[in-house]
């Protein structure tokens, strides 16, 4: 048997299989953040796909940390029946399920009429675009992540996952090329990690041991003076040493031109489907925890080859399974042909149009076959 098909543990929590599922902004809430039957359909269909694990969509731990609209919350007690049925979707179907913590810091759609928060302000054309968070601000953002761990235990999932990849909040604060502060929050890559290094403290303190905790982080930004792949390698190991129970690697930001997290276009080569293959292996060389590696994967063989190599202990999918939810299933039934996403990006656009997350190609190709008959 393929070792993708291999059960295995985090913390105890015990995974079927070594595919996991991304976490990917579904827009399948209401707008007040509470989930909604959309969004316990998809959960349901990723784990009747047999994805080993999967990851929510992020999930915002304060409405000034929302990144858009229908984003499912995880900001108060009044969302912890919705996420219930979040989890229990996943697992009645066999899965296990991790919810994503998130702040989207200077990206956040912005509340009361204020810019949003980030490590530094940002001036654009006379207009504030964002504002360097306070210390006040800081100490009431690691402890509404610590708020947000503890809703997640009361509904159930079987694990969380910070996000501090992507160029939101605590990947804003990791980078240089964001965090232009001059206190005990910028400056050295101590100092810059700090507030994700107390986010995971807080989360632990209040959790356990026990209780699986992952993070997300960017293999680099793929930005001049930006998060670097040798600095990755030392917050994966400052979180290592205080107990991180597996790290998630993905890369780039919004301002990353093509090499944003979700690249356009399909490669048509193989052996660079792999987006993060050489940062994967220098983390693999000197830090221990399970990694899960992001970014391009379409081909089985690659998929196969990447955990087999020990390049990594997981592979995330996102868009293949958007489109392609038993894309898993339909792998370990024999069926290798490559994932029918084509990695057009225009699910994203779906988004926009205030629909939830969908595969728009799919819909197209319904919609022909449909006129035809």
């Amino acid at each position: 048997m393929s070792r993708l098909f291999e059960s295995s543990r985090i913390n105890g929590m015990e995974i079927k299989n070594r595919f996991v599922r991304s976490a990917t902004y579904e827009a399948m809430a209401d707008l007040d953040g509470t989930a909604k039957d959309p969004l316990l359909n998809c959960m349901a269909d990723l784990a009747k796909g047999d994805v080993g694990l999967i990851i929510t969509g992020h999930s915002h731990v304060t409405l000034e940390g929302q990144a858009g609209p229908r984003q499912m919350g995880i900001h108060c007690d009044e969302m912890i029946d919705g996420l219930k049925k979040v989890a229990l979707a996943v697992q009645k179907n066999g899965g296990v399920v991790a919810v994503q913590l998130a702040h989207a810091g200077m990206r956040a759609i912005g509340r009361d009429a204020h810019a949003p928060l980030g490590p530094s302000d940002v001036v654009e054309a006379g207009i504030k675009k964002a504002s360097a968070m306070t210390a006040d601000d800081i100490k009431r953002t690691v402890q509404a992540f610590g708020d947000a761990a503890q809703r997640a235990v009361s509904a159930g999932f079987d694990a969380v996952e910070i996000h501090a990849a992507h160029g939101y909040l605590l990947s804003q604060f990791l980078s240089p090329y964001y965090n232009q502060r001059k206190d005990d929050y910028g400056g050295s890559l101590e100092n810059r990690a700090k507030l994700l290094v107390e986010v995971y403290q807080e989360i632990r303190q209040r959790v356990g041991k026990s209780f699986p905790i992952l993070v997300k982080i960017n293999s680099e930004d793929f930005l001049e003076g930006g998060f670097t792949v040798e600095e990755m390698i030392l917050v994966s190991k400052m979180l290592e040493d205080l107990g991180m129970d597996a790290i998630e690697m993905s890369g780039g930001t919004f301002e990353s031109g093509k090499l944003i997290p979700s690249r356009g276009g399909t490669s048509k080569s193989e052996d660079r489907e792999v987006y993060y293959r050489a940062a994967a292996q220098g983390f693999k060389q000197q830090i221990k925890i399970p990694l899960i590696l992001v970014g391009g994967f379409l081909s089985y063989p690659i998929a196969q080859e990447v955990v087999t190599s020990g390049a990594a202990d997981y592979v995330a999918l996102a868009r293949p399974l958007i489109r392609e939810p038993g894309l898993v299933k339909r792998w370990a039934a024999g069926d290798l042909k490559k994932a029918t996403c084509i990695s057009c990006n225009r699910c994203f656009l779906t988004l926009g149009m205030e629909e939830a997350l969908h595969c728009a190609q799919d819909k197209k190709e319904q919609k022909k076959q449909q006129q035809k008959e």
